[in-house]
């Protein structure tokens, strides 16, 4: 009997995000038999104070290769310049093509909410791409076959760990990632353009330095690991089994489930439960 597949895909808005926020976990599920994948869906045009378009998009796309390389993941082109990412039908049959033809089994994307656009518009595209994976009548450019199987989404913490109004985002689960901390650091390090970039638009000094902190600050609400990434898992419905949670399964202790977190759906559950019968009681 054949092993069941087991393919990663981390997709992203630009170029090294996945690095930022993502990559330890993309490591582990390397480590545990995955099989990886990496896309940035925008090219990092408009990352440069100096640079021309056409520098920075070559600058950028060969650092990714790189950092791929790092990280054991296969790379994929990316398809719009930065700012460009935006929830609309060319780009969503663009970006469902590589979703089929990666056909993964975790697919690894960024918070429903975040400080900018991209962010969102590049969560609503995978998310999308995901869920039409298996329609025969939903149109991938370049054309791909629908394929079979379950996918387990899960997104990425927002940039800051915070919404756009600033309130905190908690994750559901937390990875512990310290023993891969040093490649994850490598693996951004190869984006070696975006130093002096960040620093002189959103004041991120030393941007290594920001990411071990943004680690540490995940690790330290998990209240057990020192350095952790943070994930909440997507709905199943459309995508896979409701109890399926391959991410845990495949990092074990490694992967801390919040009960808390657990414990709040619940009570929304709970509570909109409550209203709508409050509401059929009224309009008898």
């Amino acid at each position: 009997m054949s092993e069941p597949r087991k393919v990663a895909f981390a997709i992203a808005a630009h170029p090294d995000d996945i690095e930022f926020i993502m990559a330890g976990t993309l490591i582990l599920l390397g480590q545990a038999g995955y099989e990886l994948h990496y896309m940035n869906i925008a090219n990092g045009s408009c990352g440069t104070a100096t640079h021309t378009k056409q520098e920075i998009v070559k600058i950028r796309g060969g650092e990714a290769r790189s950092a791929a390389k790092v990280l054991g993941a296969t790379f994929h082109p990316s398809f719009v310049d930065d700012i460009d990412i935006f929830y609309e039908k060319d780009l969503l049959a663009r970006v469902g093509a590589v979703v089929r033809e990666v056909n993964p089994t975790i697919l690894l994307i960024p918070s429903p909410v975040d400080y900018m656009e991209d962010h969102t518009n590049a969560c609503r595209l995978a998310v999308t791409a995901a869920f039409c994976r298996g329609m025969r009548n939903f149109p991938t450019r370049p054309r791909r076959k629908p394929v079979e199987g379950d996918v387990a989404l899960y997104h990425c913490m927002p940039a800051g760990l915070r919404d756009p109004l600033r309130a905190r985002v908690m994750p559901e689960y937390f990875v512990d990632i310290g023993e891969v901390l040093e490649q994850k650091r490598e693996a951004l390090s190869r984006h070696r353009s975006q130093k002096e970039w960040l620093d002189v638009s959103q004041g991120m000094d030393a941007y290594l330095i920001t990411m071990v902190e943004q680690a540490a600050d995940v690790g330290a609400v998990s209240g057990r690991f020192e350095h952790a990434e943070g994930w909440r898992r997507h709905s199943h419905l459309g995508f896979c089994d409701e109890e399926a949670d391959p991410l845990r399964e495949a990092l074990g202790d490694m992967a801390f489930v919040s009960e808390e977190y657990r414990r709040a759906l619940d009570d929304l559950q709970a509570t909109a439960g409550t209203g709508k019968t409050r509401r059929k009681r009224r309009r008898r």
